[in-house]
């Protein structure tokens, strides 16, 4: 079973895209359908273009998943079988993937709040720079404070000879037996 690891998680990234790809559009649909059918009198030019300008992260985010996440396929020989030649990348990641996903899923919420709350609901979006800004201060706070660990009060740096290892200097070292 030859690459195993690569198709599952091609398998697992075509489910999420194809899985984000209808929410999106149901999410669409709703709004559109809301607005246009029972909230008519309210959805005017200025409503529909600041819908499409908050869609716009949410789009471009999901373009660069399909295009770092979808799997590539190559006829195998003979065009019998297709073979996986590159299973993407993988979009449960930590860091930035996992809060290109937080935008994604908050902007699904803010859109439905709209249809159904009405233009001023999109000021939900603002939270998204904010929790930003908080997951930027608290990755920086977070590595200054490992740094600091890593010199003495002086501020040189420390040995970093493990607990072990200074015990066996204090006995007189480490005593090595010839034969």
């Amino acid at each position: 079973m030859a690459q195993k690891a690569a198709k599952t998680l091609a398998a697992r990234n075509t489910q999420i895209l194809n899985r984000t790809l209808s929410v999106s559009l149901a999410v669409h649909a709703f709004y559109l359908l809301v607005r246009l059918i029972l909230f008519r009198a309210s959805f005017t030019r200025n409503s529909f273009i600041t819908y499409l300008l908050l869609w716009l992260p949410a789009a471009f985010i999901q373009f660069q998943f399909e295009r770092i996440g979808r799997p590539t396929y190559v006829s195998g020989a003979a065009g019998e079988r297709k073979e996986l030649k590159k299973s993407g990348d993988d979009l449960e990641a930590k860091g930035l993937t996992e809060w290109m996903w937080d935008v994604l899923y908050w902007t699904y919420g803010c859109t439905i709040l709209v249809a159904v709350l009405g233009d001023w609901a999109w000021w939900w979006w603002v939270v998204i720079p904010l929790y930003s800004g908080w997951l930027a201060y608290t990755t920086f706070m977070g590595a200054k404070g490992g740094m600091a660990g890593m010199t003495d009060s002086a501020g040189v740096p420390q040995g970093g000879a493990s607990k072990r290892s200074q015990k066996l200097e204090k006995r007189g070292g480490q005593k090595m037996q010839y034969r």
